[in-house]
């Protein structure tokens, strides 16, 4: 049990050559997907194709995501992981409730700027601990 349970978290995080690039690679494709889709949600734009900025946006997030549970599980029970699984659910939402797409799309941005520049205290912040976890017990 010990095993498998390192295998999702680790004692001390992992991280593969050149990891910090490709998240600076992955994070500016999804500020490029969240631009051309802000336009597409606000402006309505009639002409312009939102999807492929849309699809750009979620997958280079989930590609964030992953590398971020490979490098320590740990993320899931933090309020910084919580906070991204909330933001996918509220877009999944919008096909579903087309008529608020614009405040759901909105609410995922607020939630971004909200969590990406709280303090650490806040960011490592665990519901399952009460407290913030920097490693499990």
């Amino acid at each position: 049990m010990a095993k498998r349970r390192s295998l999702l978290f680790p004692e001390s995080s992992r991280f593969f050559p050149g990891q910090r690039w490709v998240n600076i690679s992955l994070r500016t494709l999804h500020l490029i997907g969240l631009s051309g889709s802000g336009y597409g949600f606000l402006a309505n734009g009639n002409d312009f194709n939102s999807r492929a900025f849309l699809l750009l946006t979620v997958y280079s997030g989930v590609a964030m995501m992953l590398i971020s549970i490979w490098s320590n599980g740990i993320w899931l029970l933090q309020l910084r992981g919580q906070t991204i699984l909330l933001k996918l659910l509220l877009l999944g939402l919008i096909p579903l409730q087309p008529d608020f797409h614009a405040e759901l799309f909105i609410t995922v941005i607020i939630l971004s700027g909200l969590i990406s520049h709280a303090p650490g205290n806040t960011r490592y912040y665990s519901v399952f601990y009460g407290r913030r976890i920097d490693s499990l017990p």
